[in-house]
């Protein structure tokens, strides 16, 4: 769409509003707007800029020696969650951010939509929110999970599954992804994470590999080279597997180097009674795509983690944090609702616990803390202490009633995000009137 386009479509929406609000009225209560008070954006961190380094000082006449670099500050990688596929996710980046002691989580993680393709290509006021969010901060990550076909969730047979793969082998989704890859640029994203058809190993997703592998990777081939041809473009592509065989093993759906720029996994706390060191030793497991990993010379991610089938499980959440500490991954995010999570979820307060304590303060180059020098002139530094009793998670919001004679209006996420709330239509207001 053209700017011309949307400036006309802003004017109409205007009169439209303006219209509205001769019979509109904002419902008291909470989740609906209140006056014009309208939601705020998160506050952006002050970025830090550090002191530049002095040139090494050589007296002549001596011979140049090179100078012995300093080791390297230590490296945190990007870290974040999902909180919300919308407007609530961003708003509670910084929430979480404060909870965890003022760390930075510079990765946002949202979802495109799999239900129809006009989703799947970004439709306009969707990714809009996760744009601003990104832009506002140059370190900052956006991970998108791009579906690769629609009725993602809708219990697809196989039979259809391959014909539909060997229909996008062929080109006839190409459109859809050109769609979406000129959406980004438009919005000032165009190096955003894609994780492109994730968990294709397992049997939920209509975008699976196990019917077809081969018209898979084809597909997934097509999806990327469509992409990368957009003008402006710097998109990664994660290709990110559920942790172990699942229906099919995930090497058989690897499509290639020229194509993935990232070995991604989702590693879930699964099946029952599986310890966090089997999970790194089963077939096609944490230890298994490091490996390959390293031995396509990719770096590696965790889009999705958490816990699940083994409850609050902190001996599983210690080993996943330390898992990556090791290892390094590009980016990891949580899912942070239950039962998965540990801040929106009430459920696993002791994973909560060790969650918060691994995390609390981090930032990209944490700058230790000084502690009083000790007899000899010595000091040592500590991190940050969180404290022992987690602030309470935010409250899952609840549904709301709306007061009577008021019916509330459906107009999305995104506006409702700038109303602050939910508009309603009374209807008495014509008695009123007369």
């Amino acid at each position: 769409m053209s700017s011309q386009q949307r400036g006309a479509r802003s004017r109409r929406l205007a009169v439209t509003l303006a219209a509205v609000a001769a019979s509109v009225v904002l419902a008291s209560g909470p989740g609906f707007a209140a006056g014009t008070a309208r939601v705020a954006d998160p506050p952006a961190p002050t970025p830090t800029v550090a002191p530049p380094v002095p040139a090494p000082t050589v007296t002549p006449p001596m011979p140049t020696i090179p100078p012995v670099p300093d080791p390297p500050a230590q490296h945190v990688p990007a870290f974040g969650a999902y909180l919300d596929y919308g407007p609530r996710g961003v708003a509670r980046i910084a929430e979480l951010s404060h909870w965890l002691g003022g760390a930075e989580l510079r990765v946002g993680h949202t979802y495109l939509p799999g239900d129809r393709w006009s989703n799947i290509e970004g439709r306009y006021g969707f990714l809009d929110v996760w744009a601003d969010w990104r832009t506002r901060q140059a370190d900052r990550l956006l991970v998108l999970n791009v579906p690769m076909m629609e009725r993602n969730e809708e219990n697809v047979s196989d039979s259809e599954v391959r014909s539909l793969l060997r229909r996008a082998a062929a080109g006839e989704y190409d459109r859809h992804f050109r769609a979406l890859a000129e959406r980004l640029v438009e919005l000032k994203v165009p190096d955003t994470v894609l994780v492109l058809g994730w968990e294709m190993n397992g049997t939920t997703y209509t975008h699976r590999c196990g019917p077809d592998p081969e018209a898979w990777k084809a597909y997934w081939k097509r999806v990327v080279t469509t992409m990368r041809a957009v003008p402006g473009q710097k998109f990664r592509f994660d290709f990110a597997p559920s942790r172990g065989r699942d229906a099919v093993p995930w090497t058989q759906c690897y499509p290639g180097d020229d194509t993935v720029d990232i070995i991604g996994m989702d590693s879930y706390d699964q099946p029952s009674g599986l310890s966090f060191e089997q999970q790194v030793k089963e077939p096609y497991g944490l230890q298994a795509q490091v490996d390959f990993a390293k031995a396509h010379g990719k770096p590696i991610s965790y889009p999705e983690w958490g816990l699940f089938r083994n409850g609050d499980n902190s001996a599983y959440m210690r080993g996943m944090l330390a898992w990556m500490d090791t290892h390094k991954p590009l980016y990891n995010t949580l899912t942070d609702y239950c039962p998965h999570g540990v801040w929106q979820c009430a459920d696993n307060p002791r994973s909560a616990q060790v969650y918060r304590a691994a995390l609390f303060g981090r930032t990209d180059n944490p700058t230790p803390t000084p502690e009083p020098t000790k007899p000899g002139g010595q000091t040592t530094t500590t991190p940050p202490t969180p404290p022992t009793t987690p602030t309470t998670p935010p409250t899952p919001t609840a549904p709301v009633t709306p007061p009577a004679n008021c019916s509330p209006l459906q107009l999305g996420d995104w506006v409702e995000y700038w109303l602050g709330g939910k508009l309603c239509l009374r209807f008495d207001w014509w008695s009123r009137s007369r």
